[in-house]
């Protein structure tokens, strides 16, 4: 039987993009520089407790906002993350609105991603192991529904569910791709989230985002075309309302074990995913993916 007590130990990661790049009100400040055989993460992860609950906190883009989309060490990040402890991350980011109801300031709780990126790589796996990972479901429900309940209980303006296009930028989006876009039923654009997602899932992690739509794109011709100045007015408008979700959903988190495999499974997404027997795998590769459960 688990305690109380016990349920909710665990660490939150906090991956913040564009307009969060930190979190105030922690206790018990530490930075750590962590090490990974998939090479260095953004930036240094920043430990912290707010009202007793740990978390991690890491900017996507670096310290200054310095690292493009395509360039972040999507890999280092996840693997970082999941080798401090951290088990369900809230991930924060900017989007560009692809529907008329999703107004500039509007938070987006996504359940999909549809992945339009093109030079960089989305996987753990390789160098003599073959995994494939379900994405069919790639935002934890659980942990999804945790950061909609915060968004009601602060009454914050908020759209439940909703499809997220990556793209890889760094640029944003012609009329043609963005008219192409919103005429295929995508909802949000972004540059990054797909790709974290599916490290996120590969590393076992409970993932969930909090999309925070900026503008209107360039499709809705009675709106200025984007500007990155535009863009960062309502991130920093809307920063403060993302920490708050993110305090009001740690207040809820539920940690323990039990609680992934009859609501979201996400702990256990490497099972049956790998098809390369452990002994066709090469040491460094094994020592490399050591802190995942490969052949549990």
């Amino acid at each position: 039987m688990v305690t109380s007590a016990k349920k909710n130990e665990g660490i939150l990661g906090i991956i913040g993009g564009s307009g969060l790049y930190r979190m105030d009100g922690l206790k018990n400040i530490e930075e750590k520089t962590v090490a990974t055989p998939f090479g260095e993460p953004s930036d240094n992860l920043v430990f912290g407790e707010i009202n007793g609950k740990k978390l991690v906190f890491l900017p996507r883009h670096g310290k200054g906002h310095r690292i493009l989309p395509s360039e972040i060490n999507y890999a280092a990040n996840i693997y970082a993350l999941k080798s401090v402890g951290v088990q369900k991350i809230i991930s924060v980011s900017a989007v560009g609105s692809l529907k008329k109801k999703i107004k500039p300031g509007d938070m987006v709780i996504v359940d999909q991603f549809f992945d339009f990126t093109k030079n960089r790589k989305s996987t753990f796996f390789g160098n003599g192991i073959v995994a494939h990972v379900s994405m069919a479901e790639p935002v934890c429900p659980y942990l999804r529904k945790t950061v909609i309940r915060a968004c009601k209980t602060l009454g914050i303006a908020f759209h439940d569910g909703g499809s997220y296009l990556c793209i890889e930028g760094p640029q944003f989006s012609t009329k043609a791709e963005s008219f192409f876009y919103k005429n295929n039923g995508m909802d949000v654009i972004g540059m990054t989230n797909a790709t974290e997602a599916k490290f996120a899932k590969e590393a076992e992690l409970c993932y969930a985002t909090i999309a925070m739509a900026t503008d209107y794109d360039c499709w809705h011709e009675e709106e200025e075309n984007v500007t990155a100045d535009m863009i960062i007015k309502i991130l920093l408008e809307n920063a403060e309302k993302a920490k708050n979700i993110i305090r009001k959903s740690l207040e809820k988190i539920d940690f323990s074990a039990e609680i992934c495999r009859p609501s979201c499974g996400c702990a256990y997404s490497l099972q049956k995913a790998v098809v390369t027997a452990k002994k066709d795998v090469p040491k460094s590769t094994l020592d490399k993916l050591s802190i995942f459960n490969l052949y549990e």
